[in-house]
């Protein structure tokens, strides 16, 4: 049997696979923009060839089959979700269109803090679209003025009429009374037959008007479109004899069941990154490693997160396509830095990136029609990929498209040789990454000293002996699956779910300490509904772990902090310790001194994080029985190792590099994915997991 992750970039579709012995293999197909099951089935293919097997054959061997993938985010960055309509509370219909102030700009850079140039973004529902009906129910919960059914009914059947494929509901306090929206359902049901929808109260019970309605019409956006999109790729494993068990990585901390994710699509924005980092969390215990960056650089884009004493950071509040989300995500920060990231010429200076080739037609020296100079045809020119040995033989790169490219895009325009526009293409390249890595870091309090940093996707190895040569971490790892590292975090996470509700409490100003002030027995109470959720969602074999959160600010503040709640009973002392835990992080996010004890603590929102774990075979430690790497030295090639120091570099193969290994750099070490490059002050161990280990020499 077998155990298969998948994960869609946006060049390559990766797959992991687990066998029953614990071994692991990774492989990789190009990714396919019109239809990307398509490129699910074709890796398989490539996998079930590596085995000896016909793809059927394979397919029915696959006990369990998770996935991971970016069809959420681009549809809604595209703006290809299915026309949706928005029914709200009477007064409350341009909530959507108004966002919050200044909501438009964040994450947007300082050129777009000015209110000449502010622009709101493309609405995924228009106004023509919302439809306001009246009722109320008050911030109590109590209802002041009853749902109008026919004034709802005719709102159904309008925009029924105008083409709607989805609806969304968001009644202004329905996350203190859902009757009005349950009652919305029953209407919508009556007048809409099996119209896709999404509720509120079922999907975001919280606090925040806006950011409520905004997830709740992105989920409605993107509802029809992620629905079929996991059905169809379903129903073409099961064409092809799968009868395991399905699931898709979501966002906030595991996978969730395929049909579970097709009724929540905006759980799965962000799904591929989380995967890696999910898969880092793994990596990190099983080395005792605390502290991580995790970054993952692939064909199109450079994604770094944090894990922090263990756990990666998670934000309750995230920012996508300008509208700002209520959803648990693993924190990534992401730049358009990848091997496919195109360079050019613009008024004498040389840009990389954002822009990919992607996966069609890719980078020129792909040799499918690509004519723009990329990060990856910077590497084949200046040496670092084996265009013979790319993706183990199986794709063979042309390095004279590449070399005309970069003449022709860059060389020429700036006067200059190819090979030192080679050179200014990957350093700048690196610099955009190292500038990320510090605003993630040290601009965020957290010293990279403290830190190791792992180095994965197809270009992620290529690269960080540079992009980290000023951030000072202790060592650099590249796991053994780095190329498909998020495919791998996807068949190793856990069943997760998580819940939330708004009961807004406050202690009086000035009161310390604050436990006493706050009604336990209430926080107890909102703890044990949202356990009772998260078990009955992940009913089945195995146990549950729960982890508990509570969002607090300062009275009258609006900077939320979350922080973890111990588990166990919970009384004044434990509440207490809670406090001074938000308080230390608050000073940490915002500056020593700013925490307000005085003003008084508001709790805001109670969060459950639920997973269960998945029965999987476990991957056992090698053997340490390597010393040298003799057997796996291939030869020798000129390699432009740094700006004017073109020399004769060492070449290994990875595979063939066993635990214990030992090496020095300068040196390429191949993969059939990747290809690891260490710089000429440092020098390579291989542990016993088979993760290439690389280290400063005078660190050793």
């Amino acid at each position: 049997m077998f155990y298969v992750g998948t994960d869609i970039g946006g060049t390559f579709t990766d797959a992991v696979v687990l066998e029953e012995s614990g071994n692991r293999r990774v492989f990789k197909a190009p990714t396919t923009p019109q239809d990307r099951s398509l490129g699910v089935l074709e890796v398989l293919k490539v996998a079930a060839a590596a085995y000896g097997l016909e793809a059927e054959a394979f397919i029915r061997q696959i006990k369990l089959f998770s996935h991971g993938t970016t069809t959420a985010t681009n549809a809604l960055i595209e703006r290809k979700g299915v026309r949706t309509g928005l029914i709200t509370t009477k007064g409350f219909g341009d909530t959507l269109l108004i966002q919050r102030t200044m909501g438009s700009w964040a994450g947007m850079g300082d050129e777009f803090t000015h209110y000449s140039i502010r622009t709101n973004p493309a609405p995924i529902i228009p106004k023509q679209l919302i439809r306001e009906v009246t009722e109320r129910i008050d911030y109590k919960g109590q209802v002041i003025v009853p749902l109008q059914v026919e004034e709802l009914r005719t709102a159904i059947r309008d925009l029924v009429a105008q083409g709607v494929e989805s609806l969304a509901v968001c009644f202004l306090w329905s996350f203190v009374n859902p009757a009005h929206e349950r009652l919305a359902e029953e209407v919508i049901r009556e007048e809409a037959g099996d119209l896709f929808f999404s509720l509120s109260h079922e999907l975001v019970a919280v606090l925040g008007e806006y950011e409520r309605t905004a997830t709740t019409a992105i989920n409605s956006y993107l509802g029809p479109t992620i629905r079929d999109y996991v059905k169809n790729l379903e129903q073409r494993l099961v064409d092809s004899g799968f009868d395991g068990t399905f699931s898709i990585m979501d966002s906030g901390g595991g996978v969730v069941l395929a049909q579970e994710a097709g009724e929540r699509p905006v759980t799965l924005l962000n799904s591929g990154p989380a995967g890696g980092v999910l898969a880092s969390v793994g990596l990190a215990r099983t080395l005792g490693l605390k502290n991580v960056i995790t970054t993952d650089m692939g064909g199109t884009s450079f994604d770094v997160g944090l894990i922090v004493d263990g756990q990666p950071l998670v934000t309750t509040v995230t920012e996508l396509a300008r509208y700002h989300l209520v959803q648990p995500v693993i924190a990534v920060k992401a730049i358009g830095a990848g091997g496919g990231s195109i360079a050019r010429v613009d008024d004498g200076y040389l840009f990389v990136g954002p822009h990919s080739a992607g996966a069609d037609p890719g980078p020129a020296c792909y040799g499918r029609g690509g004519t723009e100079p990329t990060v990856t045809d910077a590497d084949v020119v200046l040496g670092f990929i084996d265009p013979e040995f790319f993706l183990g033989g199986r794709m063979r790169l042309d390095r004279q498209y590449a070399h005309e490219a970069i003449e022709r895009r860059v060389a020429e325009p700036l006067g200059m040789t190819v090979m030192e526009a080679a050179a200014g293409i990957r350093e700048i390249a690196d610099h955009q990454m190292a500038d990320l890595l510090r605003n993630v870091t040290i601009q965020q309090g957290y010293d990279p000293r403290e830190f190791v940093l792992f180095a994965y996707g197809g270009a992620g190895p290529t690269h960080c002996h540079r992009f980290v040569a000023d951030l000072g971490v202790r060592s650099i790892i590249v796991p053994f699956a780095a190329t498909g590292w998020s495919a791998y975090g996807a068949i190793t996470s856990d069943r997760h779910y998580s819940c939330s509700l708004t009961d807004l409490m406050r202690t009086p100003a000035g009161v310390m300490p604050s436990g006493e002030a706050l009604p336990i027995e209430r926080i107890t109470a909102n703890f044990a509904e949202l356990e009772r959720e998260a078990m009955a969602s992940l009913r089945g074999p195995g146990t549950q772990h729960i982890r508990r959160f509570l969002s607090l600010r300062y009275r009258r503040q609006v900077n939320e902090v979350s922080v973890e709640v111990p588990s166990g009973v919970l009384g004044s002392r434990e509440i207490d310790d809670t406090i001074v835990r938000f308080e230390r992080k608050y000073e940490e996010l915002y500056g020593q001194g700013t925490g307000l004890r005085a003003a008084g603590i508001e709790v805001t929102t109670f969060r459950v994080e639920a997973t269960a774990p998945i029965d999987r075979p476990e991957v056992k430690p090698a053997a340490l029985n390597g010393t040298g790497s003799g057997s796996a030295l291939l030869g020798t090639r000129r390699v432009a190792i740094e700006r004017n120091d073109v020399r004769e570099v060492s070449v290994y193969r990875g595979d063939q590099l066993a635990a214990g290994s030992r090496l020095a750099g300068p040196a390429i070490i191949e993969h059939p994915g990747t290809t690891i490059v260490v710089g000429p002050e440092q020098s390579v161990s291989i542990d016993q997991y088979l993760n290439t280990v690389i280290t400063g020499r005078s660190e050793e």
